[in-house]
């Protein structure tokens, strides 16, 4: 079972598994979609992705071409969340969606968290289970909580 909005763009060769959910979002050429994920409305993915199962790629994210994503990867997009305001429950007015951008290469291990308003530099890697709350520089290799460089990709 898949819930495929009818405001999605699918490139040509986009595979789809089952129990995915995407609504208005942009999915390019050639890029295979795990189980489990969900895309949400304005996020765009490249040409040539992999993302893996349990993956949730919120509105305001840009993925480039050529990128991973690996299983049960966790994108943001509010600095502030929060339920309520002034004891009423939040609406979109609201909230000020916080852009995150992964550039052409990268990798993501499975079980990181990226926090909004970052950027991931061409070809760089975030290590399995790493928090990034900053920009990773193009080609760094970055591991830990809060994620710090490690090194450079191989």
């Amino acid at each position: 079972m898949k819930k495929i909005a009818h405001n999605v763009t699918l490139g040509r060769g986009v595979e789809i598994y089952d129990f995915v959910n995407l609504y208005g979002c942009e999915i390019g050429e050639n890029t295979r979609i795990g189980t489990f994920v969900e895309i949400q409305k304005g996020a765009r993915i490249g040409r040539n992705c992999k993302i893996s199962s349990h993956t949730f790629i919120c509105e305001g994210v840009t993925i480039e071409d050529n990128v991973f994503i690996g299983h049960h990867v966790v994108f943001t997009n509010d600095r502030f969340p929060r339920a309520t305001r002034n004891g009423r429950l939040q609406t979109e007015a609201d909230w000020v969606c916080v852009p995150t951008r992964v550039k052409k290469g990268a990798s993501v291990g499975s079980g990181a968290t990226l926090l909004c308003g970052i950027t991931v530099g061409e070809n760089a890697m975030v290590g399995a289970g790493s928090v990034v709350t900053g920009d990773v520089p193009p080609g760094a290799t970055v591991a830990g909580n809060p994620a710090k460089i490690t090194g450079k990709r191989r």
